[in-house]
């Protein structure tokens, strides 16, 4: 299209007409094998082949004067050139180079004007002999390039004068078929192209799409850019454009389509749209019904095609394809941590137990209990058989009962822990608990659920020894409007649960227990390269004194996902000996400004308070512990790879002045 526009020339009047829209780089179209060596240990893409009798190797360098943006341009064309990429690729001879290299001229060019270089000289150099735009390859290029045979590299130089950067002047947008007040109010906001600015295919590209998302937003689903008109004054320097729109009309949903789903029921999926035949178009809820479709577990992908024309009521048709994971799933994690030891976990899955996308999960953790008496090991012989902790786990979801919006869950574990640190103590538990609940979802974003629970068990701190048996009644309720779930940086996240355990349905001890956990994200840029994040934590238990309440059912506060700095579980108030007693309410906070330095590294400097208290309401007049440090993000597909190192701002005798933390995910 570029060389289309570089034949076009408006008579007499210096300017020319360019199709900007869709330039691109060609795709390579031979293999280069050195690309295999990621690391470059084994070969050198950047020295040609050895001279031979047989070949012509060639050296390519790239001359491009004194321009500001050199090496970026210099990219830029290596990228567009069939002679850098097929570099390694001797030609047999000098008539075959010489051809290659006229065929490397207009993506080159292309190249140039892609970035706004309207007015660039190129040339194409072979030991003095030039090759230039429009130009058929002589016998002199020819014999300038076979006079290197069998001795050396025929030298090959891109020689480039970029000139100045264009600019645009004039930006229009022209709507077809709308009558009335235009579709788009405000086409410099829409599109943010403003005088002046380089006339860069890649900015005339995003303004395209800008537009056509500013009409699918209005709920034109039809909407579509007809025709860009690029106006390129070389003598001005400057360039005029206009988009031609076609907004479209303004529909709703259609009919919504589940496609195959191979051993899913159709009915499990539809449960999972919210949208509804009549609802106003809107991409978000598109792509809201994907992730929502997404969150089944024997789902591996989405994928939802729109109709390319509306119905007969006027509405857009939706198509919903599924591919599904494979049912069983087998695992095995090892960590470590300087605070709470080594442990093993091993996992077992299925995601479609009985043809209706069930998922039965099955973990066994086997982990380094901490000793909490004032003793170590030191040696192989000091361990005992108490010093490992274990962990058995099972969970069961039924999703969409019945095709509704109901799901049944049910879940079990048994546990044996020991939770403390020799300075300050802690606790034993050795508990079994089963719960069953029904989740109600209202929408993608919004649920509520209530079940049963029963646990039985023992603990052991400071306070005593507490043999329990808890049956209870817990509702929870759940609101998440963020755009990812390991790393959000938009919207708020918020759950509460109150859980009764009446001494009337078989409890021991009668409580009532109370969480509620609200965090909010929020992007100071549209490309959310700066994140502000915060978090609030509660608790809170009634209903009984502090130690007839079980350790494992009291607050406590600190921990990778609480207060950073802090051994886990090893904020609270301290009883007889000074050891934890745990607390009967519990105030966690962080903030934290995630900051994208790459695509792929961030920088997150981050503060934490927190406590247990031992009312049932927060008592601000106990001190809060409090802690800051920074963390290092890795951003990859499955979520960002975090490392935090915390340190504990008023710390307590035997608190360690540094934390590290590693795990996948943000902290919340």
């Amino acid at each position: 299209m570029w060389r289309r526009a570089a034949r076009t020339v408006a008579g007499g009047s210096g300017c020319a007409f360019a199709v900007l829209f869709g330039v691109q780089s060609m795709p390579a179209q031979a293999f280069d094998l050195s690309s295999l060596d990621v690391f470059g240990l084994f070969t050198k893409k950047d020295e040609p082949p050895a001279a031979s009798a047989a070949t012509l190797p060639y050296q390519l360098d790239f001359d491009l004067g004194g321009a500001d943006d050199a090496k970026a341009l210099t990219r830029i064309l290596q990228d567009a050139s069939l002679l850098y990429r097929l570099r390694q690729d001797a030609p047999p001879d000098g008539e075959t180079l010489a051809r290659r290299m006229a065929a490397d001229l207009n993506p080159l060019v292309d190249a140039l004007w892609s970035q706004g270089y309207f007015n660039a000289e190129l040339a194409l150099v072979v030991d003095g002999v030039t090759l230039k735009v429009g130009a058929e390859p002589g016998a002199a290029l020819v014999r300038a390039a076979e006079a290197h045979r069998n001795r050396d590299a025929v030298p090959i130089t891109v020689s480039v004068k970029p000139g100045p950067v264009f600019g645009l002047r004039d930006i229009a947008v022209s709507e077809r078929g709308i009558t009335g007040a235009p579709a788009i109010a405000n086409p410099q906001k829409v599109t943010r192209l403003k005088p002046g600015d380089p006339a860069t295919s890649s900015a005339l590209r995003a303004a395209q799409a800008a537009l056509v998302d500013n009409l699918r937003a209005q709920s034109r689903p039809l909407a579509k850019v007809v025709e860009l008109r690029p106006v390129v004054d070389h003598a001005a320097r400057i360039m005029d454009v206009t988009y031609v729109v076609e907004p479209g009309p303004v529909a709703g949903f259609g009919d919504v389509t589940i496609g195959s789903t191979d051993e899913i029921p159709p009915a499990v999926v539809r449960s999972f749209i919210y949208l509804e035949p009549g609802d106003p178009y809107s991409p978000k809820a598109v792509a809201d019904t994907r992730r929502s479709i997404a969150t089944i577990p024997a789902i591996a992908s989405v994928r939802i095609r729109e109709a390319d024309r509306l119905d007969g009521a006027g509405s857009l048709p939706i198509f919903v394809d599924v591919t599904e994971r494979p049912k069983r799933l087998l695992g095995f994690s090892a960590r470590y941590s300087t605070i709470d030891g080594p442990a093993v976990k091993t996992y077992w899955e299925h995601r479609n137990l009985f043809g209706g996308a069930e998922r039965l999960r099955l973990e066994g953790d086997i982990f380094l209990a901490p000793r909490i008496d004032g003793t170590k090991i030191t040696k192989f012989e000091d361990f005992e058989k108490s010093d490992l902790g274990g962990r058995f786990s099972f969970s069961f979801l039924k999703p969409a009962l019945g095709g509704s919006r109901y799901d049944w869950l049910l879940d079990g574990m048994a546990t044996r822990q020991r939770v403390g640190t020799n300075r300050y103590g802690g606790y034993t538990a050795r508990y079994g608990n089963v719960t069953t609940a029904i989740q109600r979802r209202f929408s993608d974003t919004f649920s509520v659920q209530a079940g049963i629970e029963v646990e039985r068990g023992q603990t052991s701190d400071v306070l005593g020894q507490v043999d329990y048996t808890l049956v209870g009644i817990p509702l929870s309720v759940k609101y998440d409007s963020t755009d990812s779930l390991l790393d959000a940086t938009r919207g708020i996240r918020a759950t509460a649960s109150v859980a009764p355990y009446p001494t009337f349905l078989g409890s021991t001890v009668g409580i009532v227990q109370s969480k509620a956990a609200f965090s909010a994200y929020y992007a100071l840029d549209e490309d959310a390269r700066y994140v502000l994040a915060g978090r609030i934590g509660l608790g809170s238990i009634s209903g009984a004194s502090l130690e007839d309440v079980p350790a494992t059912r009291r607050f406590y506060a600190g921990g990778g996902g609480s207060v950073r700095g802090y051994a886990y579980r090893t904020l609270s108030p301290l009883g007889p000996l000074g050891h934890l007693t745990g607390g009967r309410s519990l105030f966690e906070g962080s903030v934290e400004a995630r900051i994208k330095i790459t695509d792929t590294i961030g920088v997150v400097p981050f503060f934490d308070a927190g406590t247990a208290f031992e009312g049932s309401v927060p008592d601000f007049k106990q001190r809060l512990q409090m802690a800051a440090g920074v963390g290092l993000r890795y951003y990859t597909a499955i979520g960002p790879i975090r490392v935090d190192v915390a340190a504990p701002l008023n710390p307590r005798k035997g608190d360690k002045p540094v934390a590290l933390y590693v795990s996948i995910g943000q902290a919340f």
